[in-house]
């Protein structure tokens, strides 16, 4: 069957799906800053970004772009009402503090432990870039990475052992991919949904670590975006 991976949209508006209301959470650099265009209209979700804004909204409408308003990965974004601005200082106090929720980060490898490897490929021609990913693995208690599930040459990107240089070590809970959405468990990698036209044995050959279909996953559907 013939099948689609989902678009960076698309994986974003998913895990904007399990944020929970009143819940306060940092979007990091890349894929996890299209979040906030998301949130369903039932919820009230307090985004905050590193570089100092708490009540981040949307990105705003072309043409409505304030040069004075940008996230911690330099996009322009909107804020809420009630929403204020910081400086880095107070930022990192709420991030290592434990005052945010849940953190989104994007990664280039994830291991089966949990292990998160999201600043330096060690490609020399790109600058590698620490950041505040590191204060973000550990001062949230519940950390999710979105990202490919493969790199552009279709190397695996969830694997037994990361061979990148870490971030954190066993801090990701779940993982949402353009193929599926997936827990790290101490039972280990369980697969909660897969993307239609795709099946447990595909996943699995693009997959470097070990998997576990849960006995009640199910297909991953998201609207068109």
């Amino acid at each position: 069957m013939k099948y689609l991976p989902l678009t960076e949209r698309q994986i974003a508006w998913r895990a904007a799906q399990d944020v929970s209301d009143g819940t306060y959470v940092n979007l990091g650099i890349g894929i996890p800053t299209l979040i906030a265009n998301y949130v369903p209209e039932d919820r009230e979700v307090i985004y905050h970004s590193e570089n100092g804004i708490l009540g981040m909204g949307p990105e705003p409408m072309p043409g409505e772009e304030d040069p004075d308003l940008i996230n911690a990965g330099k996009f322009f974004v909107t804020i809420l009402k009630g929403g204020c601005f910081f400086d880095s200082s107070l930022s990192f106090v709420m991030i290592r503090g434990g005052h945010l929720d849940l953190v989104f980060l994007g990664a280039f490898q994830v291991s089966e432990k949990g292990d998160i490897a999201n600043w330096t490929t060690g490609d020399e021609r790109t600058i590698p870039s620490v950041g505040g990913a590191i204060d973000l693995a550990v001062g949230c208690e519940d950390v999710r990475v979105l990202m490919r599930h493969t790199t552009k040459t279709g190397e695996p990107k969830i694997v037994k052992e990361c061979t990148y240089p870490l971030t954190a070590k066993k801090v990701v809970k779940r993982i949402y991919t353009d193929l599926a959405v997936i827990d790290v468990t101490e039972k280990g990698m369980i697969v909660r949904e897969i993307i239609n036209g795709y099946d447990f044995d595909k996943l699995k050959s693009v997959t470097a670590a070990d998997l576990i279909l849960d006995e009640n996953w199910k297909y991953l559907i998201v609207p068109e975006i």
